[in-house]
């Protein structure tokens, strides 16, 4: 930051009034950088441009980009809270941090308005009369949460809000995890006793939900029905040792979030741990980037966002430190849950151990984190060194093809960073210009297609296959004339006998020496380029399959297209039909009769024409 740069800071410091309030850190171009919150705003913007010395580097270098900044004044300390959030929801600041990203954690929803709710899988809750269960940390944190409740509860898992009659139930019944009421009659009464018994182990309400099974049970052994007391038995046993695995932490019954941090000079990590009826129900743990708050600042904004995606707040919060906006942050939790909430930070007692606990399990998932990214660094120095980079290659990127026999030919890109998949760079392609299975001019028509768009430039690039796919990618590179040369690298998989797979690079015949950790991650990002292309692939032959020649004719959707095909009892007999047989079909007029009957007639002599080449 220049001299001159500072020196109008500081005079906007001086004059930055004294009132709580909302500031907005900008660089030179005016974009927003840091939205952050005050009681007193002049004392929050001396500590960044009056301090003498940071207590982090990262921070004195992150402050060298403010150019400058805007206040914004609010009566009291809650609004200048609620300024802020709504601020850093519209901007979307580089620094402050944000629950992963631009996504919601998911969450499980029951339906409640169906006569047979189920459960599904969303990232926002709504008030619809849903109840709705989580955060969960992870797709696959929810996965394995539906999956234990598949296993153990015989509720619905088709998704339809009404009961679809179907002739035959699914799979699902024959495997005794779904009462089929699609199929069978099944008393409501029954199917919300289950649902009840969902709701309670959702709820973290394990204890109870076995003693309420344990009386069903014997309910069920004095009637002598020893078949439904047998299932009872063996869903309470289930859900045991589920309590097995859940450490009692409290002597009391209580419902308390516990929130622990730890955190170096790059990185913080919150645990939060959920404790349901004295036991640690749930711990979960997230990960954030430093910028320019504290971590006081950072714990408040986390615990914020976390509880705007979560429908059941615990009573009370506990934090391992006091936090210096506590009051305002229990109104705005009060707001959103209608209850008072209690945010408490201990310094004694069983709550105090509990926060040293989530400390720790934060500490520890730090470490963790630290090593492995210490080890993907070593991986990403030995593929600079195999490859004789100048600099570590950050964005790798991968390009595939997928056709069968030349139809429907599609590509994809992966795109890894810093040694992590990165999904949204992930890109599809349709081949438009290649007929047929060349794979050659494919790769030609994507790497140019590529190198139009303004996504950044990749430090390697990557096509799947060997010295023939790398040598088009080569031509193609040379036709563009990129400012800057790239690394280009073909992957080709192993054959009979050999060991592993090859890594070829330009003006060399035999493949060259790779460690096997930077070979590991070359065949990650070739293995996700595969995937994404066999899947848009498989998607667009699905979608190819179920096209009919009614899809152009305007005045037919698909539920006209359902019920013309379902009229007539086929495609084929549809063809053949004249416009006087679709009188009286509802939502059909003569012109759409006409228009139908007329594309049937071009078809067939399409085909005829096609035919008469052939022979």
């Amino acid at each position: 930051m220049c001299e001159s740069i500072l020196s109008t800071l500081e005079q906007k410091v001086a004059t930055a009034p004294t009132t709580s309030g909302v500031y907005l850190m900008k660089d030179k171009k005016g974009d927003i950088l840091y939205v952050g919150k005050a009681k007193n705003l002049r004392k929050r913007l001396s500590s960044y441009f009056l301090k003498q010395e940071q207590d982090h580097q990262k921070t004195a270098l992150l402050i060298r980009k403010i150019h400058t900044f805007d206040t914004i004044i609010t009566a009291h300390e809650d609004e200048a809270l609620l300024l802020e959030s709504t601020l850093i929801k519209k901007h979307r600041p580089r620094y402050n941090i944000l629950l992963k990203d631009d996504k919601r954690y998911p969450i499980i929803r029951m339906d409640l308005t169906s006569a047979y709710p189920y459960l599904s899988v969303v990232r926002k809750s709504k008030t619809d009369g849903a109840m709705y269960f989580g955060p969960f940390p992870s797709g696959r944190s929810v996965r394995e949460t539906l999956h234990t409740i598949n296993k153990m509860f015989k509720i619905r898992k088709c998704r339809h809000k009404q009961i679809q009659a179907r002739t035959r139930p699914c799979l699902n019944y024959q495997i005794k995890t779904c009462l089929a009421p699609c199929c069978f009659p099944v008393e409501s009464k029954e199917y919300q006793k289950i649902v009840q018994e969902i709701i309670l182990f959702l709820k973290g309400r394990t204890p109870a939900l076995v003693r309420q099974l344990k009386r069903k049970m014997i309910t069920y052994a004095d009637q002598q029905d020893y078949e439904n007391a047998a299932v009872i038995r063996d869903r309470m046993r289930s859900i045991e040792k589920i309590l097995e695995k859940q450490v009692a932490v409290s002597t009391s019954p209580v419902d308390w979030d516990v929130v622990g941090w730890a955190d170096n000079e790059h990185a913080a990590v919150f645990t939060m741990m959920a404790v349901r009826r004295g036991r640690l129900a749930n711990t979960s743990h997230y990960y954030f980037t430093k910028g320019l708050s504290t971590v006081n600042e950072m714990m408040e904004s986390f615990i914020r966002q976390y509880y705007e995606n979560v429908p059941l707040i615990a009573n009370s919060v506990i934090t391992s430190l006091d936090l210096s906006h506590q009051a305002s942050l229990e109104r705005y939790l009060e707001s959103l849950t209608s209850k008072k909430v209690y945010i408490i930070h201990p310094v004694r007692g069983e709550k105090r151990r509990l926060a040293s606990l989530a400390d720790e399990n934060a500490s520890n998932e730090l470490t963790e984190r630290d090593a492995a990214q210490n080890k993907m660094n070593r991986t990403l120095i030995n593929l600079q060194k195999a490859l004789k980079l100048n600099q570590l290659p950050g964005r790798i990127e991968c390009f595939d093809n997928s056709n069968i026999s030349g139809t429907s030919p599609v590509a994809s890109r992966s795109v890894f960073v810093d040694g992590h998949p990165d999904p949204s760079a992930y890109r599809r392609y349709h081949i438009k210009t290649v007929q047929g299975a060349d794979d050659y001019a494919s790769m030609k028509e994507i790497l140019s297609r590529r190198f139009k768009s303004d996504d950044p430039l990749p430090d390697v690039l990557m096509v799947d296959g060997g010295r023939g796919q790398l040598s088009m990618a080569e031509l193609v590179l040379k036709e563009i004339h990129l400012d800057h040369p790239l690394c280009i690298i073909g992957i080709a998989k192993k054959k009979a006998l050999e060991t592993k797979d090859k890594i070829y690079i330009p003006k060399r015949i035999n493949p060259i020496n790779i460690s096997d950790d930077a070979l590991f991650l070359l065949q990650q990002v070739r293995d996700e380029a595969h995937r994404f292309a066999i899947q848009f692939h498989r998607k667009k032959r699905q979608k190819k399959q179920t096209e009919s020649f009614l899809d152009d004719i305007p005045g037919i959707g698909p539920k006209r297209k359902a019920m013309l095909i379902a009229h007539f009892g086929g495609i084929q007999p549809l063809k053949q039909a004249d416009v006087s047989d679709f009188d009286g079909i509802p939502g059909i007029s003569k012109e759409v009769a006409e228009n139908i009957v007329k594309k049937s007639k071009n078809d067939e002599k399409i085909i005829q024409k096609l035919s008469d080449v052939g022979d």
